[in-house]
């Protein structure tokens, strides 16, 4: 076959995924690479349910008369750590998905998530800070098998996907985050409440010693441990995808075994036929091989690789650091009381409890809101409402905090009384509705579509490392801004901060920049991946479907 006959055969392989019908194939590849995406979410946000029990089982001092919590370095490096080596994983494997292909490198992230997970559970040490350590360690590299699961996962979807459905298709993948965190907090329940029927203890102010059973030990390393099943249970399909037809094309330039790996599972055919007249057309242009930091890539995408990079951080500075004022909420409604006034079991039982409605209720609605209107009202719209609708609810929060929360009950400070507690827990829970039907799903979305292949897993990468950056100021800087900042009223080991009301404050700005930052990053809807990310723009002349198809017949099975 001539270099130009291959050539077509290639852009029609191509061309022919864009138009491909939904089949099978496409919702199994979902299930896969979402699994994935479950596992990332059900690790990362498990830490939260248990942060409070790993407190009280290593780092009680009864001379406190309080329940023992983690000191804040400790506190930092558990729930820090494997967002650490998600930036990581993710800069890592980004570059890895283009340099040796999307498939090679797929199935050594599920290896990753499936022994760090264990481990994690298995963490040992004769001290506390032994044990401390030994989790840490662990959940660093889980998180840095999590970050590959980012570019991988959602460039894999988007270059199998037909342009019509694409956004839903890599939406839904990411979308599997929501069920992750539901059955993180239903996990920790589960076992919470097993423990707690097997070994009632009694709450904190009647028998601080006896209100934590020894035995809770092993709810927290059961908790990581079921982290590993779901990875273990897609990891046979996950070797077997084959490679995307359009790495294999255009960056391992193997046309004929693109065509091959697509009939396989999309039921099309291509009867390649060489064609003695075809019109000469010069080979891409030296210009189309351009480098990450080329002045070229710079032109052409370097505004739209800060727009998703700039968006996705913003977002995750504010959504991860939305726990700031989950126990104002939580303590208002009675959802969790004092510490003192719960065992340690309770007290894992009624945080999971807590998440668990708020991910029903507002997580999981958003992420598949996005899922079906992505593919009709366009990613750039709903990434700028939920930006928009996002600022507002933090503004509204900030501005009638008091008002919304009430003061400390004369009776009971841990409790608040007066204010509107159902509006505070609306506006709450809209901040997270709006996150997952806004930015939280297009900036995942986005970066996989707009760059060129040999590129595309490379730059999604570099934002979503830009998100953990983000996702790390949120979860850490917030967590000391967000302290009193009367002396005496902070929480024990921390310095003064501009408490909660300001940095909420904070946050509304965040999402304000996020919002203006939207308007670098182009609509995607409808288009093609090559069309976006330039792949055959420097050709000459660029066939329409109709040219090829006159040389090459594509028959439907």
């Amino acid at each position: 076959m001539t270099n130009t006959g291959d050539k077509d055969v290639g852009r029609e392989v191509l061309r022919t995924l864009d138009k491909a019908k939904t089949q099978a194939y496409h919702f199994k590849s979902i299930v896969i690479a979402g699994m994935g995406f479950f596992t990332d979410a059900y690790d990362l946000f498990s830490i939260s349910t248990v942060a409070k029990l790993l407190g009280r089982l290593y780092y009680y001092d009864p001379a406190l008369k309080k329940p023992g919590t983690l000191p804040p370095n400790v506190a930092a490096a558990v729930n820090g750590v494997a967002l650490c080596g998600t930036l990581a994983g993710q800069l890592f494997f980004g570059w890895a998905g283009d340099k040796f292909g999307r498939k090679k490198v797929y199935g050594i992230t599920l290896i990753l998530m499936i022994f760090t997970s264990i481990a994690s559970g298995l963490s040992f040490g004769a001290s506390a800070t032994g044990v401390m350590t030994t989790l840490c360690f662990f959940r660093f590299w889980l998180g840095f098998g999590i970050g590959g699961d980012y570019p991988l996962s959602a460039t894999i979807m988007s270059e199998y996907s037909n342009k019509k459905t694409r956004g839903a298709f890599v939406g839904a993948v990411f979308a599997m985050q929501g069920f992750g965190i539901l059955s993180a907090a239903a996990v920790a329940i589960i076992l919470s409440s097993i423990f707690d029927a097997a070994f009632n203890r009694p709450a904190f102010n009647v028998d601080p010693i006896r209100s934590t059973a020894p035995q809770a030990d092993y709810v927290w390393r059961l908790l990581f441990m079921f982290g590993a099943l779901p990875a273990a249970a897609t990891y046979y399909y996950r070797i077997r995808m084959p490679e995307t037809a359009r790495y294999t094309a255009l960056i391992a330039k193997n046309t004929e075994k693109a065509a091959k790996d697509m009939e396989k599972v999309l039921h099309v055919h291509f009867d390649a036929q060489k064609q003695s007249e075809v019109t000469e057309r010069k080979s891409v242009s030296s210009k189309a091989d351009y480098g990450l930091f080329s002045a070229e890539f710079a032109r052409r995408h370097g505004t739209q690789l800060v727009g998703c990079a700039v968006c996705w951080f913003m977002l995750d500075v504010a959504f991860y650091s939305q726990n700031l004022f989950q126990k104002d909420v939580f303590s208002a409604v009675g959802w969790i009381p004092s510490a003192k006034k719960m065992s340690a079991l309770e007290e894992v039982f009624r945080i999971g409890r807590a998440q668990a409605l708020v991910a029903l209720v507002s997580t999981v609605p958003g992420y598949w809101v996005t899922v079906a209107l992505v593919d009709t009202i366009g990613r750039w719209i709903i990434q700028l409402q939920g930006f928009f609708f996002m600022t507002l609810c933090m503004f509204v929060l900030t501005f009638d905090y008091y008002n919304l929360r009430g003061s400390p009950c004369p009776t009971d400070s841990s409790k608040f009384c007066g204010g509107n507690h159902l509006a505070f827990i609306a506006i709450y829970a809209l901040t997270f509705f709006f996150a997952n039907f806004g930015p939280n799903a297009t900036t995942f979305i986005v970066p996989a579509e707009l760059f060129p292949a040999r590129l595309r897993s490379t730059c999604h990468g570099i934002s979503a490392a830009a998100g953990k950056a983000g996702a790390i100021v949120g979860a850490f800087g917030f967590l000391y801004a967000s302290q009193s900042a009367h002396e005496g009223k902070q929480d024990h080991g921390y310095p003064t901060g501009i408490g909660i009301k300001k940095s909420l404050l904070v946050l509304a700005i965040t999402n304000c920049i996020g919002f203006f930052f939207t308007f670098l990053v182009p609509e995607t809807k409808g288009k093609s991946l090559e069309e976006l990310g330039g792949d055959f723009e420097d050709d000459n002349e660029v066939p329409t479907s109709e040219h090829v198809a006159d040389k090459h017949q594509i028959i439907s099975m």
